[in-house]
């Protein structure tokens, strides 16, 4: 098995979290994995991207030129994602705030509530553990048994008590599609 993953959206959605939290998690179930993040020189509202692999086998190549899926997070990423993802491929979309359609029909597009669900947990800032939930049932890439563990060693002490919301919102996203 073999996952190539593009997530896109903009600055303070976690898009390079959500890619460092799935690497971290393809790592502790054995798998070899790359990460490349990608994000604009502004703070907050910029590009933020992240191609990632997860393998059973050796990778032979780092780079995600044409993703099997990607992860749409806000309207400005719709147009790259559509255009680089693989015939066949599986678009994943934040229909809490992106509205337009893709016109690509050789793909599958999965609507996911993600900031809508994220804000029922409590912010829409778990919006990005609701893609993680759901892109990791979707994908099959990931079996997320020890989400939670992981995420002790990612968050600083000081943000722990968020972990539960962020395991919750990742159940949230698994469940929902």
């Amino acid at each position: 098995m073999t996952e190539k993953s593009f997530f896109a959206g903009f600055g303070g959605q976690g898009i390079i979290s959500l890619g460092q939290i799935w690497v971290y998690c393809a790592m502790k179930e054995g798998k070899n994995v790359t990460f490349f993040p990608f994000y604009g020189a502004e703070k907050r509202g910029g590009i933020a991207r992240a191609s990632v692999i997860v393998s059973d086998g050796e990778i032979a190549s780092p780079l995600v030129t044409v993703p099997d899926s990607a992860l749409v997070m806000n309207s400005d990423s719709l147009p790259i994602c559509e255009a680089m993802l693989k015939e066949g491929g599986l678009l994943v979309v934040n229909s809490t705030l992106v509205k337009e359609r893709p016109a690509r029909k050789d793909i599958t597009t999965v609507n996911v509530e993600a900031a809508a669900l994220a804000e029922k947990i409590g912010s829409a800032r778990f919006a990005n553990m609701v893609a993680l939930g759901a892109m990791s049932r979707l994908t099959g890439a990931l079996a997320l048994s020890e989400v939670e563990e992981i995420l002790k060693k990612f968050f600083p002490p000081d943000k722990h008590r968020f972990i539960p919301m962020n395991v919750q919102a990742i159940q949230a996203g698994f469940k929902a599609v």
